[in-house]
């Protein structure tokens, strides 16, 4: 598992997040496209950014910032994956939704605003505790006093991976089946997702992230400046328990 860990993230954003991924991030009206899922996100972002500008960390294809944008916040974009960007595009203009291509850890943008978000559990997408700290400093830099920092996440279940399981499935639908494997050692994960249709065939697509715990996130925020303000199992602002599968985390910058 180390070995194709390391042979996944010598690829290139592009070679990772490729045409192919593009289009399977857009799920118009199910899965993650849903109204139930996005509408949440949209209303409870909205009320976050209290009116201000909001900056989206790998704003992707634009399932979260184009219904914000009509929601009337004005949203800026962070992406590294060019094919991603290019999806988006089909979408919505730059004048309506500006995009800057780069990574989320360094790239600077243009402006002050009174929020940064970054959903659906990107910031595995950084392979290194050091980038995903950078990140948090990042989403800092371009924050107003008492800004805020959201991050919606997964919690790892190693419960689901006890001593010789190598791999987890997360998920089985028709025509979809996500397999996990995790290197406890190093926080590291890949993802394998299936996809198939009526015929024998079917296609692999693989993903690297590095898995953070709550815990190991607010200290994270706090060398960065931030503190935790709220954190719920979900956008309906459900209570946050042990058993939760995943979080909402509401970070403020000190004012």
């Amino acid at each position: 598992m180390h070995n194709d860990f390391t042979r996944l993230s010598a690829l290139s954003q592009d070679e990772l997040w490729d045409d192919a991924a593009a289009d399977s991030y857009d799920t118009p009206g199910e899965g993650a496209d849903a109204p139930e899922v996005v509408g949440p996100a949209v209303e409870r972002l909205a009320a976050l950014a209290g009116g201000g500008p909001a900056l989206e960390f790998a704003v992707g294809t634009g399932r979260v910032a184009i219904p914000l944008v009509a929601r009337g916040v004005a949203v800026t974009g962070i992406e590294y994956s060019q094919p991603m960007i290019r999806r988006l595009r089909e979408k919505a203009s730059a004048e309506e939704l500006p995009v800057i291509r780069g990574d989320m850890a360094t790239t600077r943008v243009d402006g002050e605003f009174s929020l940064v978000y970054l959903v659906f559990n990107t910031i595995g997408n950084l392979l290194t505790q050091d980038a995903q700290v950078e990140c948090f400093r990042n989403a800092a830099a371009h924050l107003r006093p008492g800004g805020r920092f959201v991050i919606e996440l997964w919690v790892p279940d190693l419960r689901r991976m006890p001593p010789g399981v190598p791999a987890a499935v997360e998920v089985v639908e028709d025509g979809y089946i996500l397999l996990d494997t995790m290197d406890t050692l190093r926080q590291h994960l890949i993802s394998y997702h299936f996809r198939f249709g009526d015929g024998h065939d079917a296609h692999l697509g693989r993903s690297p992230h590095r898995y953070i715990w709550p815990s190991e996130l607010d200290l994270m925020g706090r060398l960065a400046g931030f503190g935790l303000e709220s954190r719920w199992s979900d956008w309906q602002g459900s209570p946050f328990t042990q058993e939760s599968t995943s979080h909402v985390s509401v970070y403020r910058l000190a004012g």
